[in-house]
C-alpha cells in the first residue's frame, strides 16, 4: 500500500502517462485520414495526372510536361491568369472596408443592433444567391443599377453583357459578403482592444488618424492577418459567382483558373483531365506561396512574442 501511494505521489503511472498521448491521437486520427485522404491524396494525384493525355475514361497517355508547354501559349489561360490578378488585388478591398464598418459599428449609436444586422446579413448569404441578386441587380433594362443612372439622366450599362467590365462587376458582387466577412473579424478584434493603452494614447495627445495608427491598428493584427490571408484565397478560388452570373463569358473574358480548370477537364467541351491538371498545379502553387508567407509571417510574429 505504501509504495502504491509513492507512486501515485511522485507523478502519473505509465498507463497514465500513455492515455494522455494516446486519446488526443484518436480524437485526431479520423480527420487526419480525412485529411489524407481528401486533400493530401489529390493533390499528388494531380501531379501524376498532368503528366498525361486523359479524358478521364479511356487509356492515359504519358506526354511528360507537353500540358505545362501547352499552357504557355494558350491565350485562354493567360485572361485567366490576368483575371485573377485582378480578383486578388480588388478582393483586398474588403479588408479596409470592413474595418471602417466595424469601426462605425463599435460605437454606440441608437440603432447599432439593426445595422449590425444588416451588414451582417450578406455573410450569411451563398454565393449562388449573392451571383444571382447582382445578376438582377445588373440586368441592362430593368435592373436596380440601370434605374438609377436612368434616374440621373445616365445611360444604361450592361456591365455583364461588356468584356471590359464584366469582371470588374463580378468582383464587386464578391466584394459585398467578403467585406462582411473581414467586418465580422475586425468588430471581434475591436472587442479584445485594451483600454489602458486607450486611454495611454489619449494622454499622450493621441486622436482620430493617430490613434487608429498607432493604438488600435496594432492590437488589431491578429484580425487583419486572418483577414489578408481568408481574402486572398477566396479571391485565387472564385468560381461560384463566375458560374452563375456570366458563365465564364462574355467571350471568355470573366473566366479564372478555377473555371478555366472546370472548363478544360469537367465541361462538356473539354474533358482533357491532364490540361485541367495542369491548370490546377499552377493554381496550387500560386496559393502555395501565399500559404508559405503567411505561415513565415505567423512564424516570425511568434519568435518575436517570446524573445
Amino acid at each position: 500500500m505504501a509504495i502504491a501511494t509513492q507512486d501515485t505521489a511522485s507523478g502519473p503511472t505509465w498507463v497514465q502517462r500513455n492515455r494522455m498521448t494516446l486519446t488526443p491521437i484518436l480524437f485526431l486520427l479520423p480527420g487526419m485520414l480525412f485529411f489524407l485522404v481528401y486533400v493530401i491524396s489529390p493533390i499528388f494525384q494531380s501531379f501524376q495526372i498532368s503528366l498525361f493525355r486523359w479524358d478521364g475514361l479511356g487509356e492515359a497517355t504519358y506526354i511528360g510536361l507537353a500540358n505545362y508547354e501547352e499552357l504557355l501559349t494558350d491565350r485562354n489561360f493567360e485572361i485567366s491568369l490576368w483575371n485573377n490578378v485582378r480578383w486578388l488585388v480588388l478582393y483586398l478591398l474588403a479588408i479596409p472596408l470592413g474595418l471602417a464598418i466595424a469601426l462605425f459599428l463599435n460605437q454606440t449609436v441608437t440603432g447599432i443592433r439593426l445595422y449590425k444586422s444588416m451588414f451582417f446579413f450578406p455573410f450569411v448569404l451563398s454565393q449562388v444567391v449573392v451571383g444571382l441578386v447582382f445578376s438582377w441587380f445588373y440586368l441592362p433594362r430593368v435592373g436596380l443599377l440601370n434605374g438609377v443612372l436612368a434616374s440621373l439622366g445616365l445611360e444604361p450599362v450592361n456591365i455583364l453583357g461588356d468584356p471590359d467590365l464584366a469582371t470588374y462587376g463580378i468582383i464587386a458582387a464578391g466584394l459585398w459578403p467578403q467585406t462582411a466577412y473581414c467586418m465580422i473579424l475586425y468588430l471581434t478584434g475591436l472587442n479584445a482592444v485594451d483600454p489602458e493603452q486607450v486611454e495611454a494614447g489619449r494622454l499622450d495627445g493621441a486622436k482620430g488618424w493617430k490613434m487608429l495608427w498607432f493604438v488600435i491598428l496594432p492590437q488589431l493584427k491578429p484580425a487583419t492577418f486572418i483577414a489578408f490571408v481568408v481574402t486572398i484565397i477566396g479571391a485565387l478560388r472564385s468560381f461560384d459567382l463566375i458560374s452563375v452570373m456570366t458563365n465564364g463569358g462574355p467571350f471568355g473574358s470573366t473566366r479564372v483558373l478555377s473555371f478555366y480548370m472546370f472548363e478544360r477537364a469537367l465541361s462538356e467541351f473539354g474533358f482533357r483531365m491532364g490540361y485541367g491538371s495542369a491548370i490546377a498545379v499552377v493554381l496550387f502553387f500560386i496559393m502555395l506561396v501565399f500559404i508559405a508567407y503567411f505561415l513565415w509571417q505567423m512564424w516570425r510574429d511568434e519568435q518575436e512574442a517570446r524573445r
